[in-house]
């Protein structure tokens, strides 16, 4: 979707097309925030940290990636550990 048409959409008054604007906009900002959420894990970023430049607790985003990073992390220790 060109950029101009999407900004069109976000402005129409039909529902249909807003929503799946908003859709798209909010499948967009979860692609975002999972590869920077990676990026800051590499680099060595606490939970706290990231859910700080979220403004969200470390909890929540711990439950929400922590599993995705961590079983590598764990499958990565446990093969060290034998």
């Amino acid at each position: 979707m060109e950029p101009p048409e999407f900004a069109q959409q976000l402005r129409t008054t039909d529902p249909m097309i807003g929503l799946r604007a908003v859709g798209a906009l909010h499948r967009l900002a979860e692609r975002v925030e999972a590869t920077h959420v990676g990026e800051a894990r590499r680099a060595g970023w606490s939970w706290e940290q990231i859910g700080d430049a979220l403004g969200v607790t470390r909890q929540s985003v711990h439950a929400k990636y922590g599993k995705r990073g961590d079983s590598q992390k764990k499958g990565e220790r446990e093969s060290s550990d034998v």
